[in-house]
């Protein structure tokens, strides 16, 4: 199974136009991996998208991937959602009439599909995509439900923020975590431990974590709202995967890729199997 990290930042993304800190700047000089694009994952084996950022489209063409079979929501905030047009300008060749369309089956897990009527007109747009330039086909994965792409197995999991969702993914040989976002009071089930791979949100740093430097006032809601870095530590010991990537960095939390590097060599001192992802990044397992 290959894994692409398309982009590993979060709803700000480094570099964040109008900022001139250490780490935009560097990231504006250097590109990837200092730069992180919008959050999205890439399951080559099986052409499966994970959430449309709206750098979607840049990214598709950076990875040069010609296609995506299937696109899974994990919620439906707009750093996961607003690129969701990619299935107009990917699926339709608008130099042929009438035009000739590729097809994306989108799918929803539960409370997503609800969220989508309310919210940012998700729905409706899915809908004149999918009825008027026949691009894609919605479905809704109810809660308890799978999926099952060629011979791999998608199972939604439900987070304690209970408008997200992580994906449980198994092939005949290996099984991966991937929770995108929001891990904000979610305590794993053991059935969830000893995973192959397990993906995560790295959590919000409230003080710099190599030089403990106090960056966000100690009663910001940002660290009631959002899981910390330490608590995403804490989930990864109860998980005890063989790997783990974390992902989504913030850029308000103003940690570079070389100080991630640092933190990435004392976390796997300590026996911890933590890397952090950047984009183009791709694991194989």
């Amino acid at each position: 199974m290959q894994i692409e990290f398309l982009g590993t930042g979060g709803a700000i993304r480094t570099p964040r136009p109008g900022c001139h800190c250490q780490v935009c700047q560097e990231a504006r000089v250097k590109g990837v991996p200092y730069s992180r694009s919008g959050p999205g994952v890439f399951i080559h084996d099986i052409q499966l998208l994970i959430d449309t950022s709206e750098d979607i489209a840049m990214q598709l063409n950076r990875a040069n991937i010609p296609s995506v079979k299937a696109c899974l929501y994990s919620h439906w905030h707009p750093d996961h959602t607003m690129g969701r047009r990619i299935f107009e300008t990917l699926n339709a060749d608008f130099s042929q009439w009438p035009p000739v369309n590729g097809m994306t089956d989108v799918y929803f897990p539960e409370q997503v599909a609800a969220d989508a009527e309310a919210y940012l007109g998700i729905r409706d747009h899915f809908a004149f995509m999918e009825d008027k330039q026949k691009s894609l086909r919605t479905h809704t994965i109810l809660d308890g439900e799978h999926i099952v792409i060629s011979d791999v197995t998608i199972t939604p999991l439900r987070l304690a923020e209970d408008y997200v969702y992580a994906f449980i993914i198994e092939d005949h040989h290996h099984r991966v975590l991937i929770a995108p976002d929001e891990l904000n009071g979610w305590i794993p089930d053991e059935s969830l431990q000893h995973m192959d791979l397990v993906i995560l949100p790295t959590g919000v740093f409230g003080t710099h974590p190599l030089t403990g430097e106090q960056h966000l006032a100690e009663n910001h809601p940002v660290l009631d709202e959002e899981a910390t870095f330490q608590e995403t530590l804490h989930i990864v010991e109860r998980l005890a995967p063989k790997c783990c990537y974390l992902t989504h960095v913030e850029e308000p939390d103003r940690v570079s890729y070389d100080d991630l590097c640092q933190v990435e060599k004392q976390l796997q001192a300590k026996e911890l199997p933590i890397s952090f992802a950047y984009d183009g990044l791709k694991v194989h397992i």
